[in-house]
Formats: C-alpha cells, sequence, structure tokens
C-alpha cells in the first residue's frame, strides 16, 4: 500500500476522482517545530480545507516522565480520542501533512500504523508543495469511530536497540555531527548507540541528496523541497549502508520523531524497519549505557 501521495493526486482525491467517484481522505495538519511555539495560529490563517490541527507535543505524545525520552508514545486512549476528534475512521483514508520538512507528519503516519489503521498517507513535500486552495475556516468533522489497536508496527526499547546493533542494522537518523558527537544541542550525552551507523534522515529527501547515488540530480528533477527521493534511489542509498529487504532494520533519532521520517524513507523503498521511540533522549539520559563517538569504523 502505498504511503506518500503527491500533491496532484491529493488533489484529484479531494475533489472526487478518479472514477468512480469516492469519498475524500480525512486530512490532519500537524505541522509542528522543535522547540518552537505551537503551530495551530498557522494552521488556524491557512490549511487544506477539511484539515483538522493534531498538536504533536500534547496528542502525538505522552507525558515526559523519568526515562521516558522527549516524545514517549503516548497513551493509546487519548491518541484514539485525539484521532476521533479529527474525524478518524478505522477503514477510511488519512492523509497527513506538516509544513514540509515532513518529520511531524511522518510520526503520525507511523503511530496510526502502529496503532492499527491500515490506509495511511503523508502528503510528499507538506503543505510547501501543495499548490490548491487554503483556507481559514476551522472544520467540525462528524466523530470518527477509530479505535486503536497498538502493535502493527515494530518497537525497540533500548535492549532491543543495542541487540539489533549487533545482530542487524540499527541507524542514528540525527545530523552526521550529533552521531559523531561533535555537537549536541538538546540531550545530556554526545554521541550514538554503539554499533549504530550513521544515516541523516535529511538525505532522504531531494534538497539533500547523498553522493554517490548515481542519477539523482535527474530523477530528482521537478520534485518539490522536502519531498522525498524516488523508490530506487532510496533503496540505493540503503543499500549503500548494508541494508536489503531481508535486513532486521531499526532507527533512532533524538526523540523518535525525525527516526519515524526515516522509517517511512525506508517504507517507500520496500523496508520494514522497527522504531525505538525513546532514541537517544532516552538512552543517553541512563548513566549505564554505554556511548560511542568519532566516525564509523572504516
Amino acid at each position: 500500500m502505498a504511503v506518500i501521495v503527491s500533491p496532484t493526486q491529493l488533489a484529484r482525491e479531494l475533489t472526487g476522482s478518479p472514477s468512480p467517484p469516492h469519498t475524500p481522505p480525512t486530512l490532519l495538519d500537524v505541522r509542528w517545530d522543535l522547540a518552537g511555539p505551537s503551530r495551530r495560529p498557522d494552521y488556524e490563517a491557512a490549511h487544506l480545507p477539511g484539515a483538522v490541527y493534531v498538536d504533536l507535543e500534547t496528542e502525538l505524545a505522552g507525558p515526559v516522565g523519568e526515562g521516558t525520552g522527549r516524545h514517549p508514545l503516548p497513551d493509546p486512549e487519548v491518541f484514539g480520542a485525539a484521532m476521533r476528534r479529527a474525524g478518524v475512521r478505522q477503514g477510511h483514508p488519512v492523509v497527513v501533512y506538516d509544513g514540509g520538512r515532513g518529520w511531524a507528519a511522518a510520526r503520525a503516519w507511523w503511530l496510526l500504523r502502529w496503532a492499527g489503521h491500515e490506509d495511511v498517507r503523508v502528503l510528499d513535500g507538506g503543505l510547501a508543495a501543495w499548490e490548491g486552495p487554503l483556507t481559514g475556516e476551522v472544520p467540525q468533522p462528524p466523530e470518527g469511530d477509530f479505535t486503536p489497536r497498538p502493535g502493527t508496527l515494530p518497537v525497540l526499547d533500548a535492549d532491543g536497540a543495542a541487540a539489533l546493533a549487533r545482530t542487524g542494522v540499527l541507524l542514528d537518523a540525527r545530523s552526521g555531527e550529533r552521531y559523531r558527537g561533535e555537537v549536541e544541542p538538546i540531550d545530556r550525552v554526545a554521541g550514538h548507540i554503539p554499533g549504530a551507523v550513521s544515516a541523516p534522515t535529511t538525505e532522504n529527501t531531494v534538497e539533500n541528496t547523498a553522493a554517490g547515488v548515481s542519477g539523482n540530480a535527474g530523477n530528482a528533477a521537478g520534485r518539490p523541497p522536502g519531498a522525498f527521493r524516488p523508490a530506487a534511489e532510496l533503496a540505493a542509498r540503503f543499500a549503500g549502508l548494508g541494508i536489503d529487504t531481508d535486513t532486521e532494520v531499526g532507527v533512532y533519532c533524538g526523540s523518535g520523531v525525525s527516526a519515524a521520517h526515516e522509517v517511512l524513507a525506508l517504507a517507500i523503498a520496500g523496508i520494514d524497519a522497527a522504531l525505538y521511540p525513546g532514541s537517544w533522549s532516552q538512552w543517553s539520559a541512563d548513566p549505564s549505557r554505554p556511548v560511542a563517538t568519532g566516525p564509523e569504523p572504516g
């Protein structure tokens, strides 16, 4: 099943095309900035018609506690109530978007899929790529019927992430500088999980192309900044990191948000991956956990 949708395709679906006419997808606006103010005022100023705002900090993450990491998974009941308020229904398609970076939209996509919704896609390129109409009218959708059934997608805890770094491939989706321990603007300790492979999720999108992947410039032509690179290019990138469709893969980042973006990129390439929601913010808060620094061996 598709995990992203182009702006052109979404515009068709919102007008009842292709034939035969069908009910348009439920739209969720999940604009968010790390350590920034709420983006709800931006949503209220202009959003896709029919889209409902969902707050990442309060509805797509649980309260921060001792040893949880900065964005723990939300309580399923709280998450389910937020999704029903937004009009999400089981068996009815959902499209999520953010301002264009894709991280928050991927978090919403991952949570809905983890909670058992089978038809969720991310608007490729987000609001920045949308050329259709916008509105300031805040909709009041009918209450949805979605009830979370957690466990559809695989999740890692700290011990599982440590083990996977030895037996499979554990990807670190943060910037290379944070992976190497050169900088750490947020968490207690700089560095990475021993055995993890650096794979910045920014290199999965058009404006940040990975060196050494042939044909990237031509295939990316005409795609909006922030859009994912084509599936073949993503597969080539992950193959270069030692991953194919048979590899056991896990992903972490700082707090489990940008890692969801990498899980989505892997899904586009046809590769299943587990998410470590606690990520580096949980790992580094535990003094008993080992920390590695410097570039990858070899």
